[in-house]
């Protein structure tokens, strides 16, 4: 950056903050040039042609001139590869014990010279010069992984990772001409991701455009998660590698070129680590149950982190979250949980208070828990570097901060100036972080939310979080920040979630994250980033949910009005607010550059629109509570892609603008300025508009009536849904099934805030005549309230 670039720097961020920002980027540059490998000549190195096998548990290694491959199928059907002899652990994704070998997967010699291993759920085969083929077990490829490529340092260099090869590597992949991309994180372009590159590094928050390198659409949470969907069948490939990385796809054409199809591609690259990947095949619902056993059940939030949530900078005090909850309560808003940023501390340091604006914190939270609404406390990983800051002092004596390669602390800089950052890789930070949040739950608080925990550290120039050399633990394995980057927000939410359930045994623990990587859903949920304004930012905002569930993370969502900006007008605003209320987390945000953003600030109008959306979500607090339950089961997401039914209707995968919640419902947002009619592309079946009950039949495109007061939102015929009766208990709410078809549900009732196990009862319907009949699986009685809807014939 040069002297105006420097001069800029400062006028943004102001004199003091700026010269600090100055400093650490300098700081750590300098750290990098010190501590990390210069770089020098590098050897390509490919596999070779096949020299051998070795049958072993599920599959076997195949060997080859310059490389093995190791290939193992799951009792599942889940294919595991891993290159140069990469094992499945150690991971910070995957969770228990390794799945257990198909042990009638049978590893034989295949044509022209190569492998194959066979089994009853899919086919993989191994060519002699190292291509691997996942097909269907009647032959269909599905992928196919071409030989990778190896670039190793000559003259020694710094270790690529553990179980794998040193230095960077790439591999490309085919797919079918037709198929579809899907996931990695959270990305703005889609659902559906495009032609071009997306970048593997977890973004910080409001990074200047171009600081985080190549590629575009650089998030806060990414994962090396990649839906592809075809005519030929879905599957989803997981590179378990974690360092900085970047996926290039290329949909295919059919009948490109002389009639014959040019297949989809993709192209992995890693600067380090090993070369190791998961393939899940079959249906999504098949998939997810995979990742679910691959990387763990999603936590169910508490019922009351399902309600509407509202969060504050926290400088206005205890009057002024007084006066938002008096507000919200006052004009009949329903409000379960108001979140306190870091201005409610003593000057933005952690686990603490400032008492000037909050005298007596426990009783304010007491106050407000007795009308129903909880407080969220964020919490940041810096921490204040000066003596007598208790944090730092403790942190000190217990050895717990990252340091450089001489051994000392790394210094970078927070809000409250310069600071540190714990090793949440190493076991005793974690121990040591999780016993801090007693404090926090002393102070009343019920869950919270984890900000600028990519990490962060303000610069002024380049990445703004900790140098690449930085030396991490990783568990006893050693290695620096390229390796523990992405994976940091996970294990500071492993930290807090593990020292939650110590502290508080018989509650869930509730945690948000601004970060996070593959396996996140263990231990918490996630929000969109705010990287965009306008009617495009509440775009980016539904294909960052979409995206997010399909890699696992089921329990996000966007603030409604967006913060990046100013001010939303009244219709954006109340557009967003409506699809804010479908989705699992359902937040509001008032920050000090955003201005106000509860309902009342727009007017009277979206004021009234506003309490109806608040109001049908607290009338669908049961289903979301099922959906949750149901979600930790399975691994399905609460929010589904319109294709996940029928992955092989092709309509349904080019469709971005509208959404599954559960089976049930189908959610048709306005996203555009204007709109109060628009189409919406229907799956399969009868569908009825919850507001009018006109009946639609799909597969098709119908146009439906979007006025301001509601967005289009259809119930799938012969559906169950849990939702809140009159006298507060749950109803059921019945679709009429069409004549000669029948259909069905499940209800999981809330069995409160801690580990109960609540047992799903299922519901079947059918028409007898023209009514609807509801049973109850094993029991000649439902048990609850029933109303029928629709049209019975």
């Amino acid at each position: 950056m040069d002297a105006r670039g420097l001069v800029r720097s400062v006028r943004v961020v102001g004199a003091v903050r700026g010269l600090r920002a100055v400093r650490s980027a300098w700081r750590g540059w300098r750290t990098d040039v010190r501590g990390l490998p210069r770089g020098g000549r590098e050897r390509a190195r490919m596999p070779g042609e096949v020299v051998g096998a070795e049958p072993r548990p599920g599959g076997g290694v195949v060997r080859f001139e310059r490389s093995s491959l190791r290939v193992r199928v799951t009792a599942g059907g889940v294919v595991f590869c891993g290159w140069d002899g990469a094992a499945p652990e150690p991971s910070y994704a995957l969770v228990g014990s390794y799945p257990q070998a198909d042990a009638r997967a049978v590893l034989e010699p295949d044509k022209d010279g190569g492998w194959r291993v066979v089994s009853e759920r899919v086919l993989v085969t191994v060519t002699r010069l190292g291509a691997v083929e996942v097909r269907t077990p009647g032959g269909v490829v599905l992928r196919r992984d071409l030989p990778p490529r190896w670039w190793e340092p000559v003259d020694g260099g710094a270790d690529g990772g553990s179980g794998g090869a040193r230095g960077r590597w790439a591999q490309r992949s085919e797919v079918p001409a037709d198929a579809r991309f899907y996931g990695l994180g959270g990305r703005s372009p889609g659902p559906r991701l495009r032609d071009g590159s997306y970048r593997l590094w977890n973004a910080s928050p409001g990074a200047p455009p171009g600081s985080s390198g190549p590629g575009h659409d650089a998030r806060s949470l990414t994962a090396p998660v990649l839906w592809v969907v075809a005519d030929a069948g879905s599957h989803l490939v997981f590179h378990d590698n974690s360092w900085d990385g970047l996926v290039t796809l290329l949909e295919g054409l059919e009948g490109a070129g002389s009639g014959h199809d040019r297949p989809g591609r993709c192209e992995t690259r890693m600067s380090g680590g090993p070369l190791r990947y998961w393939v899940l095949t079959g249906a999504p619902s098949r998939v997810m149950q995979g990742w679910r056993t691959l990387t763990g059940s999603p936590v169910v939030p508490p019922r009351w982190a399902l309600g509407h949530q509202h969060a504050l900078w926290g400088a206005e005090g205890e009057a002024g979250v007084r006066r938002v909850v008096a507000g919200y309560t006052g004009r009949g808003l329903p409000l379960r949980a108001v979140q306190l940023g870091a201005g409610h501390q003593r000057r933005c340091r952690g686990f603490t208070v400032d008492s000037g604006r909050f005298p007596d914190l426990p009783a304010l939270a007491s106050a407000l828990r007795e009308d129903g609404v909880r407080l969220v406390s964020v919490v940041e990983p810096a921490v204040r570097a000066r003596a007598g800051e208790p944090v730092y002092d403790a942190g000190l004596a217990g050895d717990v901060f990252v340091r450089d390669a001489r051994g000392v602390p790394v210094r970078g800089a927070g809000r409250t100036g310069g600071v540190v950052f714990p090793d949440f890789t190493a076991p005793r930070t974690r121990a040591w972080w999780g016993g801090l949040y007693a404090e926090r739950l002393e102070r009343g608080f019920a869950g919270f939310c984890h900000e600028m925990d990519g990490p962060v550290s303000l610069t002024a120039f380049g990445d703004p979080t900790l140098p690449r050399s930085a030396r991490h633990d990783l568990d006893s394995r050693g290695g620096d920040h390229r390796e523990a980057h992405n994976v940091y927000a996970l294990q500071m939410a492993r930290a807090a979630f593990e020292g939650l359930r110590g502290l508080r045994p018989r509650e869930r623990p509730f945690l948000l994250a601004g970060s996070g990587w593959a396996g996140s859903q263990r231990y918490g949920g996630t929000f969109t980033d705010q990287g965009a304004a306008g009617w495009a930012g509440l775009r980016a905002a539904l294909a960052q949910v979409i995206g997010l569930g399909l890699c696992g993370v089921p329990y996000c969502g966007t603030d409604a009005g967006g913060t990046a900006g100013p001010p939303p007008s009244p219709e954006l605003y109340l557009r967003w607010f409506q699809l804010a209320a479908y989705l699992p987390l359902f937040r509001t945000r008032s920050t000090p550059e955003g201005g106000r953003r509860e309902p009342w600030e727009f007017g009277p109008e979206v004021l009234e629109h506003a309490r109806a959306a608040l109001r049908e979500r607290e009338r669908l607090l049961p289903y979301f509570v099922t959906l949750a339950r149901l979600a930790h089961r399975s691994g399905a997401p609460y929010v589904r892609p319109l294709w996940w039914g029928a992955p092989k209707d092709r309509t349904l995968r080019e469709c971005e603008d509208a959404f599954l919640l559960g089976d049930a419902l189908l959610v048709a947002p306005v996203l555009e300025a204007g709109v109060t009619r628009r189409a919406v592309r229907l799956p399969r079946g009868r569908w009825y508009d919850t507001v009018t009950e006109e009946a639609y039949e799909g597969p098709g495109q119908v146009v439906v009536e979007a006025p301001p007061a509601r967005i289009p939102v259809l119930a799938r015929a012969g559906a169950v849904l849990p939702v809140t009766g009159p006298g507060g208990g749950i109803e059921l709410e019945v679709w009429a099934p069409p004549h000669g078809r029948t259909g069905g549900g499940v209800v999981i009732a809330d069995p409160g805030d801690g580990w109960g196990r609540a047992e799903p009862e299922r519901f079947s319907v059918r028409l007898l005549g023209r009514e609807a009949v509801v049973a109850r699986e094993g029991d000649s009685e439902t048990g609850y309230p029933v109303r029928v809807r629709g049209t019975a014939g």
